[in-house]
């Protein structure tokens, strides 16, 4: 049985806290500057706070802030099922409670105004139209997490390049969807007056589904490719958690 890690599920809750503070604030700015942030800052927001707090707490917790990215690393058995739990409960929190702070250290009706931030459909997309493109999004993002950071090979600059896929996939899909590629992303908000739960069923199977394809074809598909390549090293992605 793989041991808990209390420390891991704090910077777990830290790092998605930050997540949803810079990046339902940024969107709330953009609102009361007359968007001036606009969706570049929007991204931006959202893509250097992941960079920023996967680097920082990469040593302790693997940085994954996303339970669809515990989800996916799970599957890869890159973390024993307690463990994954912990992540995920500490996740949802963490964007729960920064969500809630956000309540306390903002006007409400700027709140009220962008619905907290909430992720939704935007005008004319459907709900399986949403469920796809967020799958397809997520899918991206956890491709680049499996071949940056979990792969032992890859250079270690991972945490960047996972902030820059986030930060791709808000330009694309953020006036779509919003661009979660997290159910705690669209949890915190939404339970703190996002415009209710009714989209949870987007927002939570679209990420796991594309986090669940990612891994897979990373770890059968291209991990099984580069077994035969000049530098054969089998490699487990990442230590288990």
């Amino acid at each position: 049985m793989t041991a808990l890690r209390p420390r891991a599920f704090v910077a777990e809750f830290v790092g998605t806290f930050a997540l949803i503070f810079i990046g339902v604030g940024s969107i709330a700015m953009d609102h009361l500057t007359a968007g001036k942030v606009g969706i570049t800052g929007i991204a931006l927001a959202h893509g250097l706070t992941i960079a920023a707090m996967a680097s920082a707490t990469a040593a302790v917790s693997g940085g994954h802030l996303n339970p669809a990215v515990t989800f996916a690393a799970w599957l890869a058995r890159q973390t024993g099922t307690a463990n994954a739990l912990g992540y995920g409960i500490s996740q949802c929190l963490g964007a729960i409670a920064a969500a809630a702070l956000l309540h306390v250290v903002m006007p409400g009706s700027v709140l009220s105004a962008v619905d907290v931030g909430t992720p939704a459909p935007g005008g004319g997309i459907n709900g399986g139209q949403a469920l796809v493109i967020e799958a397809v999004l997520t899918f991206f993002l956890v491709f680049v997490i499996f071949g940056t950071a979990f792969d032992s090979r890859a250079p270690k600059v991972g945490a960047l390049f996972i902030g820059l896929a986030v930060t791709l996939d808000i330009f694309m899909g953020g006036p779509l969807t919003g661009a979660a590629m997290n159910p705690a992303r669209w949890l915190g908000p939404a339970l703190a007056g996002g415009g209710g739960l009714g989209n949870a069923w987007i927002y939570w199977l679209g990420p796991l589904l594309g986090a669940a394809a990612a891994a897979l074809v990373y770890t059968l598909v291209l991990t099984e490719a580069v077994a035969d390549a000049p530098r054969p090293r089998p490699f487990p992605l990442g230590p288990r958690r």
